[in-house]
């Protein structure tokens, strides 16, 4: 069987222990390997310029260029190659900092704390495409962005702009989207609209593709930012 090449991962932080500690348990896979560390922001991306690593693990605070900015510039790289996909590391459930990462491209975030099993699950995820977000997070992601954004009802007169690309959805497109937005796996969705798995999954990756979203990530954005939910 042809062996596949293994997944080139960088880790920054300002902290070197946290940095061993990272590059010791992703460099104990067969199909990972570390193929460079920096310790604040312009490091990550001269890492990405130079390296084109399949994912890395950034931390947010970070002296110097934190690890937002250099998200965004890694996200937004010129298109010689796939650009590295960024999960963000914090110490925290949620801070300022998370939710405008993954307005610049993020993948998702993970807390520093994370079992070993997965931090390994997660990259494996997103290298394969999807984004991932720390399940204790995920409950007050939803309730940030529903405090930080006004119900349709609310808005002020002149202010009910949505992305045109909400029209191009279909009602159970809609449906689903809206079910994305509040935390619901596939599984779940199919289970609450009783509709297949499979069928699911076919409405994510249209929804995905109509909403010009990257992942699941940039979906609950999306929705939120349009007052779907």
């Amino acid at each position: 069987m042809e062996r596949t090449e293994p997944i080139s991962v960088a880790v920054v932080d300002d902290q070197d222990l946290v940095r061993a500690g990272f590059a010791m348990v992703i460099g104990s896979q067969d199909d990972m390997t570390v193929v460079g560390q920096g310790a604040d922001g312009e490091q990550a991306v001269d890492l990405a310029s130079r390296l084109r690593p399949d994912v890395i693990l950034m931390d947010v605070r970070m002296p110097g260029m934190d690890g937002l900015t250099a998200t965004r510039l890694i996200t937004t790289l010129s298109p010689d190659g796939p650009e590295p996909r960024v999960i963000v590391l914090t110490t925290f459930d949620l801070d300022e900092y998370v939710m405008a990462a993954i307005k610049a491209g993020a993948s998702g975030f993970l807390l520093k704390d994370t079992e070993p099993e997965t931090l390994l699950s997660s990259i494996r995820t997103v290298h394969r495409g999807n984004a991932i977000i720390a399940p204790s997070a995920t409950k007050r992601l939803i309730e940030h962005m529903a405090h930080d954004v006004p119900a349709a009802g609310s808005m002020p007169s002149g202010s009910t702009y949505r992305d045109p690309e909400v029209d191009l959805l279909t009602d159970r497109e809609l449906q689903v989207l809206i079910h994305i937005a509040q935390g619901l796996s596939n599984q779940e969705i199919a289970d609450n609209l009783g509709i297949s798995l499979p069928t699911v999954k076919t409405h994510v990756t249209h929804i995905l593709q109509k909403i010009n979203a990257r992942d699941r990530v940039q979906a609950v954005v999306f929705a939120y930012e349009n007052h779907l939910v």
